[in-house]
């Protein structure tokens, strides 16, 4: 299939549909230093700056991904849904499908966290918007986790379709529930984030929580990992690119027009590549969707994890988040080593969050001893 990746970033749907035999005709990236890696990664395809003002969809176009801003819609984020200036321009997707006569595939992809924000107001408009021009769709939160990543990562994925194909058949057929570690400090290596300590966490069993896009004023925000003999790391930029499924490297090309750290906001952004060849690979060889495990799609309030509707009304499905269940490498043994130890400051920050009395966190057995004596050994 001939695909269209707009809020392409630094091009995971686009390199995950490649690898699943799909090629890309047309980009859409607003950040140079995300352009600068698409130039490089997908040489000799039209990129075109703004989704406002998005030129002619080459003929032929078959798909149209759109991994829209989440910023608007994330629990951290600013949370004003599809009203918000970066998640609303999912809306210049429809007006262009609108006066167009072009009716492709959509594949759409952001944080689960809007099928309860304001009652799910904002994945409703997402429905309504596509049922509105005659397509029929099925959505699945999904966890790269399950994908080989040791990255717990979780992300709602939408297919809607304009003709013969049923989206059920793409999103809801691969079923194969993975069973997470539990935790076991001193044995496994565990993700969390030294950023937080009061009122979050992100703690991840031998993977790390989820890669955020930076700070809002540009900080690289990776991730800590308590190693299995205690010792309190952060992973590379590169590690962090391999957790996301690209080539250690891949976003090299950024830092010839914006800082090193920009490159965690990127990768950050990205879809995760196994999770988009997947899909890839559904588009092309489609299986058939189950009838069983469907209920009533609720008419308002918190919407379910997975669904499809259409012209003959809107289901739930209970599925789980694991289309693979394929369990990759240990924590420990994935991230390049030696790793670069938690530095003093961030230590002593986490840990003053983390034992403050206002605090209304629980840490595991053990947690709050190995990070002191990290503290202690990074003064000494």
């Amino acid at each position: 299939m001939r695909i269209a990746g707009l809020f392409a970033g630094i091009g995971g749907f686009e390199h995950g549909l490649h690898q699943a035999g799909h090629e890309t005709v047309l980009l859409c990236e607003i950040k140079p230093e995300a352009q600068a890696v698409l130039r490089e990664k997908f040489p000799g395809i039209r990129i075109d700056p703004d989704v406002r003002g998005l030129g002619p969809i080459p003929k032929g176009t078959e798909v149209i991904c759109a991994g829209f801003p989440c910023q608007d819609l994330s629990q951290a984020g600013r949370t004003n849904g599809l009203a918000g200036e970066q998640s609303g321009l999912i809306h210049a997707v429809f007006e262009a499908l609108r006066t167009r006569r072009i009716r492709p595939l959509l594949v759409i992809e952001n944080v689960p966290f809007m099928l309860q924000l304001h009652g799910g107001a904002a994945m409703r408009t997402i429905i309504e918007e596509v049922e509105a021009l005659g397509y029929r769709w099925a959505y699945r939160v999904v966890d790269s986790f399950s994908f080989g990543l040791p990255q717990r990562r979780e992300r709602v994925f939408m297919v809607a379709s304009h003709g013969d194909l049923r989206p059920g058949d793409v999103l809801l057929v691969d079923d194969r529930p993975l069973s997470r570690p539990e935790t076991a400090v001193g044995r496994l290596a565990h993700g969390f984030y030294w950023t937080e300590g009061k009122e979050g966490l992100g703690w991840a069993v031998d993977a790390v929580p989820t890669v955020k896009n930076g700070s809002t004023i540009g900080i690289a925000s990776p991730p800590a990992i308590l190693m299995p003999n205690l010792e309190i790391v952060t992973p590379s930029i590169q590690d962090a690119e391999a957790m996301q499924g690209f080539d250690p490297g891949w976003t090299e090309a950024a830092e010839t027009v914006e800082r090193p750290s920009a490159r965690w906001s990127l990768v950050g952004s990205a879809v995760s590549v196994p999770v988009a060849r997947w899909l890839g690979e559904k588009l092309a060889r489609p299986g058939e969707v189950s009838a069983g495990d469907v209920g009533p799609f609720p008419a308002e309030g918190k919407l379910p994890r997975a669904a499809y509707g259409g012209a003959n009304g809107r289901f739930a499905v209970a599925i789980s988040t694991d289309p693979v269940g394929k369990r990759g490498p240990h924590l420990a043994t994935f991230i390049e080593r030696p790793a670069k130890p938690l530095s003093a400051k961030a230590t002593n920050g986490f840990y003053s969050r983390a034992t403050h009395p206002d605090t209304r966190l629980r840490f595991a057995d053990g947690f709050i001893e190995s990070v002191k004596r990290h503290l202690d050994t990074m003064v000494s």
